[in-house]
């Protein structure tokens, strides 16, 4: 049961799931809002519900998944390649120098959207020392 002190803000968390909103790249409130605009460039606040979006601070936390993730997926898919059909050198770096970025590209952002709408819902600060 909710108390009555419950503010809007409070409520509204618990009404879009982070997973949705990774995945569509949406706002973490009210998940109808653009998070992003021009690929990965932030905007300033969520065009729907106003929510300003400069609590935000992923860091390099997406990228190192993205990185650890995309190296097992296309290192994996390489390997398949080579020894399942054994091209040429040169279509290796066709194939792989195009669909890297575009992989890496995905990934970048739903990993980015995920880890905001995170940050968003579990009220996720900069990590402080506990004064005395």
């Amino acid at each position: 049961m909710q108390s009555a002190k419950t503010t809007h803000d409070e409520t509204a968390r618990g009404g879009v799931s982070p997973l949705f909103s990774g995945l569509l790249a949406r706002c973490p409130r009210c998940g109808t809002g653009p998070l992003f605009r021009n690929g990965l460039m932030l905007r300033s606040r969520c065009e729907s519900c106003k929510l300003d979006y400069t609590f935000i601070d992923t860091g390099d936390g997406p990228a190192v998944f993205a990185i650890l993730i995309l190296g097992f997926v296309v290192l994996g898919l390489a390997l398949f390649v080579e020894f399942r059909y054994e091209p040429p050198v040169w279509v290796h770096v066709l194939l792989w120098g195009v669909l890297t970025p575009l992989f890496a590209f995905v990934l970048l952002r739903f990993l980015k959207a995920t880890l905001i709408a995170l940050i968003w819902t579990n009220k996720a600060e900069e990590g402080r020392l506990a004064k005395d």
